[in-house]
């Protein structure tokens, strides 16, 4: 859909330089999406996995996202190949409900309610990042802390447009519940993509 390089803004990685690569495509579909428009992926351009390696090479940074949409609908290894012969370290954004399929290093899982996790994607999480858009995703976030890794980081952040009602929850519960860490979309506080 579409790449650009900028900072990563959410996570363990947030403020590091990365190259973005979203791509189009998604099944799952939820309703306070920030890039609807990347559910479709017909409407795209299509580009091959070198085209896209040469242009995130182009720049001095050495982390590839690959986001979506639900990137993990997509066979991942060529690209992944490609991005690690010029000595890019991997990530992936994903919501879990399919497999991954490529060399990931750094799995980023934030699972959604309109289609739950796979068991194999909450093994390989790195990060679990739950989207708090109401308090019922507290026990949510619960339920799917218990199914990954004991050493997967564990953020709660909160959804863009409830900002100003949720984080001062998250910040409650994250009191009361220390094994959490909140995460922020910086890139929108300081508006770049």
């Amino acid at each position: 859909m579409e790449h650009f390089y900028t900072l990563q803004g959410e996570g363990l990685h947030t403020g590091r330089a990365a190259y973005f690569i979203r791509l189009g495509g998604c099944d799952v579909g939820c309703v306070w999406c920030d890039v609807k428009e990347s559910w479709d992926a017909s409407i795209h351009p299509q580009m091959t996995a070198n085209e896209i390696t040469q242009l995130a090479a182009a720049n001095p940074g050495r982390i590839a996202v690959i986001t979506g949409g639900e990137p993990a609908l997509h066979d991942l290894t060529a690209l992944c190949n490609l991005l690690h012969g010029e000595g890019f370290k991997t990530h992936i954004e994903t919501s879990g409900s399919s497999p991954i399929v490529g060399a990931i290093d750094w799995v980023t899982l934030s699972p959604k309610k309109f289609k739950a996790p796979i068991q194999e994607a909450l093994d390989l999480a790195n990060e679990l990042k739950v989207v708090v858009y109401h308090h019922s995703d507290f026990k949510w976030a619960e339920e799917h802390a218990a199914k990954v890794g004991k050493d997967c980081l564990l953020y709660l952040q909160p959804e863009w447009s409830k900002r100003d009602s949720v984080t001062p929850l998250i910040i409650d519960y994250i009191q009361q519940h220390p094994q959490w860490q909140l995460s922020l979309q910086t890139h929108k506080y300081i508006n770049i993509p």
